[in-house]
Order: C-alpha cells, then structure tokens, then sequence
C-alpha cells in the first residue's frame, strides 16, 4: 500500500513536480533552522506561499501546536473559522472535504456590520463573537490573517469566556496592533498556537500553514492504514 500523501497534493504530475522541486530549493537554501521534523513543513510551505525566507525564524509555535492540529483535522469534527473570506477561498475544497471539514467567516454579515458601528469596534471583534456565539470556535481551528483586533479579541474569549480553539493559526498583517496581537496570542499554554512574530502575516499564510497541516493529518492517516 502506498504512504505518499494523493489528497493534500497537487492534481497533475506536472504541478507535483514544480511544488516538489520548489520545496527542494528552499531546504538548500535554508542553511539552518531550529524547527522540529513536524513544525518545518510548515515553516517552508509558508516560505513557498510568498517566497520570504524571514518565516525561518519569524514563525513561532506553541510546543503541542502540530499535534494538536493534526489531530484536530483527524477526528474529522473540526472546522475552520476564519476571520476573513479570503481564508475561506484559498484553502482546497478537495482537501478539507476528505477530512469533513467545512469553514465559516462572519465579516460580512449585515448584524456583524451593524453591531461594529453600534459598539464602536471592528467588524473583525464582532465577526469572532459571533462564531462564539454560535458554538463554532470550540474544537476549531482558527485561522486570522488580517485584523489584530480579532486576534485581541480571541484571546479575551478565551480568558474570559472559556473559549477553546483547537489551535489558533495567529498571522494578521499589519502597523497597528498586529505584532502585539501575536505576542498577546503567544501568551497562551492552555490553548495550542502558531503565530508570525513582528509586522508580516496575511491571509496567504494562514491557508499555506493550514493546508501544510492537511498534508501532515493524510501522512499520518496512511501511516496508520499501513501498520493496522
């Protein structure tokens, strides 16, 4: 039976063998780095998704962060909630559906909208209450790649109302609060994270860590099959 991953890879032999040789090219070129054999696949999937070698070092992980994650994706009752569409859009349909998995994002809802302007927050801070509201952060994996204030917000659910991701994929971009966000997530023991430290981040990096950890949870599900 085979063991390399078919769902969480590209469609086309040809597209397989550019992301391959891609990937290839950034471990030659990453003279070192202080990542665990399950943390630097992520890492590099990162470096791919905008060619910044910065993410060798930038990118910080909560110490149960991968397991928690795979593990998330493999009881097959996870979700993702992300702060943007964006998010929504880029990861793979194919992927997320083999391990039953659906996403959600409120940023854009009529109530969300007019709740922000009511209150005098961000869209962003009411869009994460809102997912809580609605049973849909626990057990999540959740994903922020554009606003700090969701982030921010996150972690006071998490303190003050007993939120529990999953894991949180902290990567919001940005000049105002989004380096402080992340150091507030990396704050955290009780729930698992993977932050950017500093200014950079974004949507795309969130989907690129994200699908690296589809790619991890079908690795293991074959090397499981194969040993029963």
């Amino acid at each position: 039976m085979s063991t390399a991953n078919v769902i969480t890879e590209q469609l086309t032999a040809a597209g397989r063998a550019i992301e391959h040789d891609s990937f290839a090219v950034i471990d030659r070129e990453v003279a070192s780095h202080a990542y665990t054999p399950a943390q630097w696949p992520i890492v590099r999937r990162m470096i791919h998704a905008n060619a910044d070698f910065d993410f060798n070092g930038l990118t910080d992980f909560h110490p149960r962060a991968v397991e928690a994650g795979v593990a998330a994706i493999l009881s097959r009752s996870t979700r993702v909630v992300a702060d943007v569409e964006m998010i929504c859009v880029g990861l793979s349909a194919p992927r997320l559906g083999h391990f039953g998995m659906a996403t959600h994002q409120f940023i854009s809802d009529a109530d969300v909208i007019e709740t922000a302007k009511a209150e005098g927050t961000t869209r962003a801070v009411q869009a994460m209450r809102k997912a809580h509201r609605l049973g849909l952060i626990n057990g999540a994996i959740v994903g922020i790649g554009n606003a700090p204030t969701a982030l921010i917000e996150l972690v006071r659910l998490i303190h003050e109302e007993g939120a529990r991701p999953a894991l949180v994929v902290g990567m919001p971009v940005g000049f105002v609060s989004a380096a402080e966000s992340k150091d507030l997530m990396a704050l955290e023991n009780e729930v698992p994270w993977v932050v950017i430290r500093g200014r950079k981040g974004g949507s795309t990096l969130v989907v690129a860590a994200i699908h690296a950890l589809l790619g991890l949870a079908e690795a293991q599900e074959l090397t499981e099959k194969t040993s029963a």
